[in-house]
């Protein structure tokens, strides 16, 4: 099972990082980096879905705009709508 885990951590983190736009880029590569480590699996699988939402959609629905998209209320779009990137 770590194993799993493991390969399951690494692809979120990839898929994080490269999203297609840099804003999104910056905002999931850091939001992951702070909670990976501390993400059960079914919040693992909850943040892999939430990956695969466009970007447009991810980036309306973190700044409060509108979007069309359907999203699950659960532990990770509750820390991600609450998470407070700050650019370094």
């Amino acid at each position: 099972m770590n194993l799993y885990i493991d390969q399951l951590k690494k692809k979120i983190i990839y898929r994080s990082n490269y999203r297609g736009t840099k804003e999104m880029d910056k905002l999931l590569g850091t939001f992951t980096k702070k909670y990976i480590d501390e993400l059960s699996l079914n919040d693992l699988s909850d943040l892999e879905e939430l990956l695969n939402v466009d970007d447009a959609n991810l980036f309306n629905y973190y700044n409060n705009l509108d979007y069309d998209f359907k999203f699950k209320e659960n532990h990770i779009t509750i820390l991600f709508k609450n998470y407070k990137y700050v650019d370094k």
